[in-house]
């Protein structure tokens, strides 16, 4: 029954303001769906996109390699992304691309976020300190993603792309984070993960990770030393949310012969006093047992 009238039926109209209402939730005669349903066309259509997201380009067939699935079946999936323009195909190369919208949809999450606003006069004070590239990321699934980056204007720099994700054992940032995490939590990233190396100096021993993750812990920031690139190395420091839990990173990266062993502490200090800002900023509360 509707209160103050009859049964509804069929003939009753919605009113303007009725209508916009439903249409923001979800039709009352759509029962919940249980727990691991998922949409298979749609389902297939994110793993397309997130292969492209991985590889930049590639061709019809490398795509369903990489996917699993039929070539005329991905086809049919990109040319509908295609036509709301999540991705691009390219007459010359015939490879296909994230689209532009696919950009305008993934930048929404770092403007709704206010981490990236609060952080960004931080990371720029930190590269006018440093003279090194400021870079700003969070953990995903096992894995950093860098969200936004500070140029320095040295001739000779890192680069990460926003979007980029690496291993959380191999990044200054993500060695930040798992020294904070708890001890299940760091377990459950490395047996996810793994150790692989990327150059001679990875830690890839679980033993050799650990007494770097207690170091870390102890000073406050992390160091990657070559850990990813050879020649590269990389400060960092973990921001923390309203708990106290590590939730993202600052670090400031560049050739290694401009981070000298004599210049670590410094630096090590001036990062950690940026992620301790950027945690103010964004209402969140350092641990106390930081030394």
């Amino acid at each position: 029954m509707i209160p103050g009238g009859g049964e509804r039926n069929k003939g009753v109209r919605m009113t303007g303001q009725d209508a916009r209402r439903r249409a923001r939730g979800r039709p009352r005669t759509v029962e919940p769906e249980a727990p691991g349903t998922t949409v298979q066309a749609l389902d297939r259509a994110v793993m397309l996109l997130r292969a492209l997201a991985r590889e930049g380009k590639a061709t019809l067939t490398d795509l369903a390699a990489i996917t699993g699935m039929p070539a005329s079946s991905a086809h049919r999936l990109l040319a509908t992304l295609e036509t709301h323009g999540l991705v691009e195909f390219s007459d010359t190369t015939q490879d296909w691309m994230i689209g532009v919208e696919s950009f305008r949809i993934g930048t929404a999450f770092v403007q709704r976020s206010n981490l990236v606003d609060a952080s960004r006069e931080v990371m720029r004070r930190l590269v006018d300190e440093t003279g090194e590239t400021a870079n700003l990321a969070i953990a995903d699934e096992g894995e950093v993603v860098f969200l936004a980056q500070v140029d320095t204007q040295n001739p000779i720099r890192a680069f990460f792309r926003a979007g980029t994700r690496v291993h959380m054992h191999s990044s200054g940032i993500g060695k930040a984070l798992l020294a904070f995490f708890d001890r299940a939590r760091c377990d459950a990233v490395v047996k996810r993960r793994g150790l692989p190396g990327f150059t001679a100096r990875t830690l890839t021993d679980p033993v050799a990770l650990t007494a770097d993750l207690d170091r870390t812990r102890a000073r406050g920031w992390s160091l990657d030393d070559e850990e990813r690139f050879d020649g590269m190395r990389c400060i960092a420091a973990p921001i923390f949310n309203t708990y106290g839990e590590p939730v993202a990173g600052v670090s400031i990266s560049g050739p290694a012969v401009r981070f000298g062993d004599s210049a670590l502490a410094t630096l090590g200090a001036r990062v950690r006093a940026a992620a301790d800002e950027i945690t103010r900023l964004t209402g969140g509360t350092p641990p106390a047992v930081r030394g």
